[in-house]
């Protein structure tokens, strides 16, 4: 179970990797691929700063994680994952569907299942008086 833990979260994390190099070096391109589009210069920089943060910030934990092998450098990214999945579903009840919208809830939900298994399964690096941070 640990192997194919670290495997997807280190599949994941390179998706992250790539989709957050892809929003810092071309935000109008990788925004399109998203289905939004910016008419100036500062909807292109929010693109920039605020995608390429949001995927690499889950990049680096997924990781991390995958790497040592420990389920709380998780939480971040999982809390990212979960505000974005929320998001579009209250997009979907609010709004309705559109062409594709399964897609993108279903790599999050993804996301979501992967990290909490890595979080339960994980040892979770606790403090003690042991082993002070």
């Amino acid at each position: 179970m640990h192997f194919i833990l670290v495997g997807l979260l280190a599949l994941g994390a390179l998706l992250n990797l790539f989709l957050g190099l892809s929003f810092f070096f071309d935000p109008a391109t990788a925004g399109a691929d998203f289905g939004l589009q910016s008419p100036n210069e500062q909807g292109l920089s929010s693109m920039r700063a605020d995608f390429t943060a949001f995927f690499l910030v889950a990049a680096f934990c997924e990781g991390w994680a995958a790497w040592k092998r420990r389920g709380d450098i998780l939480w971040p990214a999982l809390m990212l994952f979960v505000i974005a999945f929320t998001g579009r579903l209250v997009n979907l009840i609010v709004v309705g569907d559109y062409e594709l919208w399964y897609g993108p809830m279903a790599v999050e939900a993804l996301h979501i299942i992967v990290m909490v298994l890595a979080i339960k399964t994980f040892p979770g690096g606790k403090v003690s008086p042991a082993n002070p941070a």
